[in-house]
């Protein structure tokens, strides 16, 4: 079955009881059992729930994973991922990676005794030289948020099989339509479902996906334990947002590719951050691994101020200004004070996440208009 199959009938089925072919939303908290203990797979809804087990098969096929957790938020699975450690544990990662995941990382988990690096992965083999008896994960974002720095997937996994170490790929900016880690040698695949997956700026979600049996009954565990989980209402959302991602993520890929094209040159334009282009570092790792370039792209503002890039961010029209990204419509958005804010400025700016740097969600409205958005903007002094 194609991925746009997939993405539409994976995990539905009529209901039983009306022929409903959308997967009902299951607004329960518990259910009825006939005697103690025989319940049929639903015995509290903190466990499961029926529209929530829909998407969860849905998103696994598009992954092409045996198993998936559907979690309140991407950082309530990240959470979960962390959770398989003990303090005196370490982690290997990106030195360019989400806020939020630096945040979890380094204010939460250090506490209780677990120790990060954070590397540049541009370079698989930089992993070696941080591995020790102690490593036991290594966590990769690629596209990174928001330099999109392109990681070896294969290569990560060469090295974590060698060393025993699980391997973890946070997909969100490529999605399951564009790059899948679990072929590509990663142990669990973490997304950040409120992104592409949802698709419609309505819904806050994460998942996890593996084809390792323990590793899911680990992460379940886990889920069930420490209440992570997301409403019917939501995973309902999510699976009618999934059924056109295949569509969505074509637009986004076209209208990404013109807009980078036409900002490559652009007098504006210090320098932008797009796989696509054949002189971005390690384009030749992102064409293997990836099916398109994505609708990611971030721009530095040749000489501007902190307070120019704020009037620049400001004065978009079809734009618009706010976190998130991967929804039909398209954002702008200002790391260093919003999505990256809790990363200590020297550790920003080592990586180029300066103050001029602007991030673009490229959404699926006509590319016409968001070009001559930008120009309008981009006159802004």
């Amino acid at each position: 079955m194609k991925f746009g199959t997939k993405a539409i009938h994976a995990g539905a089925e009529p209901d039983p009881s009306t022929g409903a072919i959308m997967t009902p939303i299951y607004q329960t908290s518990t259910y009825v059992q006939e005697s103690p203990g025989t319940h049929k797979g639903y015995a509290y809804a903190r466990g499961k729930n029926p529209t929530r087990v829909a998407l969860e098969k849905n998103l696994a096929a598009l992954e092409d994973a045996k198993h998936c957790l559907c979690f309140s938020s991407g950082m309530g699975a990240t959470d979960a991922v962390i959770k398989l450690l003990r303090p005196g544990d370490e982690v290997i990662t990106g030195d360019d990676l989400y806020g939020g995941s630096y945040r979890i990382f380094t204010k939460v988990f250090a506490n209780y005794g677990i120790k990060f690096h954070f590397i540049n992965l541009t370079d698989a083999n930089n992993i070696k030289k941080f591995i020790n008896g102690n490593t036991k994960l290594i966590w990769v974002e690629t596209p990174t948020n928001p330099t999109m720095q392109i990681v070896d997937i294969a290569a990560c996994s060469a090295i974590a099989k060698e060393n025993k170490l699980t391997l973890c790929v946070d997909n969100t900016f490529a999605s399951p339509y564009l790059q899948n880690p679990l072929a590509l040698g990663a142990d669990i695949v973490m997304h950040s479902v409120t992104k592409y997956l949802g698709g419609h700026s309505d819904v806050v979600m994460g998942a996890l996906m593996t084809n390792d049996d323990k590793l899911y009954t680990d992460l379940a565990f886990i889920l069930n334990s420490c209440g992570a989980n997301p409403g019917p209402m939501d995973s309902f959302l999510v699976m009618r947002g999934v059924k056109t991602l295949h569509l969505r993520m074509e637009r986004h890929c076209y209208n990404g590719r013109k807009i980078a094209e036409f900002l490559k040159n652009h007098p504006r334009i210090e320098k932008i951050y797009w796989p696509g282009f054949e002189d971005h570092p390690n384009h030749a790792i992102a064409k293997k691994q990836m099916r398109d370039f994505g609708g990611m792209i971030s721009i530095v503002l040749r000489g501007a101020s902190l307070e120019e890039t704020f009037r620049v961010s400001s004065s978009f029209h079809v734009f618009s200004l706010a976190e998130s990204l991967g929804g039909v419509e398209s954002l702008i958005n200002h790391p260093v004070t919003m999505t990256h804010a809790s990363i200590p400025k020297e550790e920003r700016e080592r990586v180029g996440v300066v103050d001029n740097l602007l991030r673009l969600s490229v959404g699926v409205e006509d590319v016409e208009d968001l070009i001559e958005d930008l120009k309008q903007a981009l006159e802004t002094r």
